[in-house]
């Protein structure tokens, strides 16, 4: 099992966890604000087999706009993938 973290612009989660349910994904949505974005923030919890995985990232990466060229070079998501070792629901 893996877990994505995806932390993004509050104004992008609509579209990202849309395309996600749509393709079967259970997404936990999180606000949260400071940290790596000055404004507010969502991050976004995927738990998937590890066979899904790529499939997942590619559904996020499609969903963020191209940078503009006026933008900075900074990250505007930041994606970690993690290790489950267990994972229950209660």
């Amino acid at each position: 099992m893996k877990m994505i973290l995806a932390i993004m612009p509050t104004n992008l989660n609509e579209q990202v966890s849309q395309s996600l349910l749509d393709a079967s994904y259970r997404v936990t949505k999180f606000a949260s604000t400071g940290g790596l974005f000055s404004g507010g923030t969502t991050t976004l919890m995927i738990i998937t087999e590890a066979k899904k995985t790529d499939r997942a990232l590619e559904l996020i990466r499609e969903q963020i706009p191209p940078a503009e060229p006026a933008e900075d070079s900074s990250a505007r998501v930041t994606i970690y993938v993690l290790n489950v070792k267990d994972f229950e629901k209660v």
